[in-house]
């Protein structure tokens, strides 16, 4: 383990490729930069002997101070075909942290597209919102982020307005030895219905850092279905941070699916800021050879009458080490709260490993909450009934772990993202012992 010096020293030498906000920047956004940029030099580098750590080390970037890309690869629509999605009609493309205009379709319905066009048109409700959802204070990944960040994926979905097509928002890593700051800023206004794909992919195996910041805001009666895809090179470190807050009686209903990067951390924390408030998280890690896949969440029942359910599941195999971390708060005024909480994991070798922690902290007295958690193996006597109807062992292996997988797949509405991911579960099945 590093000592605490060599993370600061990291921090160091990353922060020697900060530049200053340029002249032309909106002030609230330099504001937002400088006093990002303040919590960095405040706050290190995580280690093990951080609690919130303690099964993540990420000793190994520190080692790696990438700069932020100059130039970002040049790409054609075709290069990116594989990567898109049929059934939408608005797609708003980063390819190494800089929005590629020429990738990129909005549909009319909604206001979508990149900070830089829409602050003069948006320029109140985006200032209203972007930085206001992630506490950079104690998270120093955020507070690079917002140190860093200069263009945003937006996306506001109007009022009372219901978007049927999904809406793609593609973040494409294509360099070696570079680091990029995606941020998403997501306002669904009063009555409205959408669904955002939230999706990161590499187009070669590439050793690179994506520090990524995604702010939600729904508001009441809204309606917003979150698919957040992270295919990144198996090389990659992937660290995320996403917020939600929910206003009265909207619903959050959210499917998180890691595949890639050596190291990946996502940190998911839902607030249910009113009544009637609810959400459904559910999340499923597939990983194997040397990956770390790391999941923290916290739902905060804050007022009355709100309701969550949480689903998690990893499949490890190889050397792979899966972490789960779900916290579900309840606070004294969140009285006749509905939360659940599952966390299944299933392990295909003896040298994979899961840390799993479901926690409940419950603070009223009126209230039905559960958690409980599984690690296992495959049945020895599925296997065997799988087998004698004809299926030769490794068959029935593969079946039972793509059951598994798939049942967090299929609560994906959007019909080729589900059956990429499918594929994606089918060959991990060749390939994880």
């Amino acid at each position: 383990m590093k000592p605490v010096t060599s993370s600061n020293h990291y921090l160091e030498r990353l922060l020697q490729t900060w530049s200053k906000p340029s002249p032309n920047t909106l002030p609230w956004l330099k504001q937002l930069q400088v006093g990002a940029l303040d919590c960095v030099n405040t706050l290190r580098m995580p280690t093990l002997r951080d609690e919130e750590w303690r099964f993540t080390d990420i000793s190994s970037l520190t080692k790696l101070p990438f700069p932020v890309v100059s130039n970002p690869s040049s790409l054609q629509l075709s290069d990116i075909e594989a990567y898109c999605l049929q059934e939408a009609a608005t797609r708003i493309v980063f390819v190494d942290g800089q929005y590629a205009p020429q990738l990129s379709c909005v549909d009319s319905d909604v206001v979508a597209g990149n900070l830089l066009s829409l602050s003069c048109a948006y320029e109140e409700e985006i200032a209203q919102h972007i930085g206001q959802h992630i506490d950079s204070k104690d998270n120093v990944f955020a507070a690079l982020n917002t140190a860093f960040l200069q263009d945003s994926a937006i996306v506001m979905v109007p009022c009372n307005t219901t978007i049927t097509a999904p809406i793609h928002l593609l973040f494409i890593a294509t360099q070696q030895e570079v680091s990029s700051y995606p941020r998403c800023l997501i306002i669904a206004q009063s009555g409205s219905k959408a669904t955002i794909v939230e999706d990161y992919v590499a187009l070669q195996a590439a050793n690179y850092l994506t520090n990524t910041v995604s702010e939600i805001s729904i508001a009441a009666n809204g309606q917003l279905n979150h698919v957040r895809v992270q295919r990144e090179s198996r090389q990659a470190f992937h660290i995320a941070n996403c917020n939600v807050s929910l206003a009265r009686a909207s619903n959050y209903h959210s499917v998180s699916v890691a595949l890639g990067a050596a190291i990946s951390r996502v940190n998911l924390n839902v607030a249910l800021t009113d009544e009637g408030a609810e959400c459904t998280v559910n999340g499923l890690a597939l990983i194997s050879e040397q990956q770390l896949a790391d999941s923290h969440t916290f739902i905060d029942h804050i007022k009355p009458h709100c309701s969550s359910n949480q689903q998690h599941k990893c499949i490890v195999g190889g050397t792979a080490h899966a972490v789960f971390n779900g916290r579900i708060m309840v606070r004294p005024n969140a009285q006749q709260t509905d939360s659940k909480q599952s966390s299944r994991n299933l392990l295909l070798t003896d040298k994979a490993h899961v840390d799993t922690k479901p926690q409940l902290e419950i603070f009223a007295d009126d209230v039905k909450c559960a958690h409980g958690a599984t690690v296992g193996q495959l049945d020895d006597e599925e296997i065997f009934y799988l087998r004698s109807r004809g299926l030769s062992e490794i068959a029935a292996r593969d079946l039972l772990v793509y059951a598994f997988g798939a049942e967090i797949i299929e609560q994906i509405t959007i019909n080729s993202l589900k059956q990429q991911l499918k594929q994606s579960i089918l060959e991990y099945t060749k390939h994880s012992e």
